[in-house]
């Protein structure tokens, strides 16, 4: 490695130019007007995949899943922890516990 590569590499850049203040907002409008866009693109495409998934299942006699999303199914409760104690095994009584 020559040290002029160093030397070009630690080279400044120009300063970027000037940005106009009514140019910056249009395009930041344009990015969000396509976004937009875009996320109802992505929405449909996603709703289409989903019915044709689900007419799939059913033309193929398996039965199609149901969506989770806004399904109103609350979980179901979890379960109460208990203690497992092996079998044969007495239990400890509290006083003898804590000596060693």
């Amino acid at each position: 490695v020559s040290s002029a590569y160093w030397v070009s590499a630690g080279a400044k850049l120009p300063p970027p130019p000037p940005v106009d203040p009514a140019k910056a907002e249009e395009a930041k409008q344009k990015k969000a007007e396509q976004d937009k866009k875009d996320a109802e693109a992505m929405a449909k495409s996603q709703d289409k995949a989903v019915v044709s998934s689900m007419a799939k299942a059913k033309a193929e006699g398996r039965t199609p899943a149901k969506p989770l999303i806004g399904a109103g199914v609350p979980p179901p409760p979890a379960a109460p922890a208990t203690p497992v104690v092996a079998k044969g095994v007495p239990e400890k009584p509290a006083a003898v516990a804590g000596k060693k």
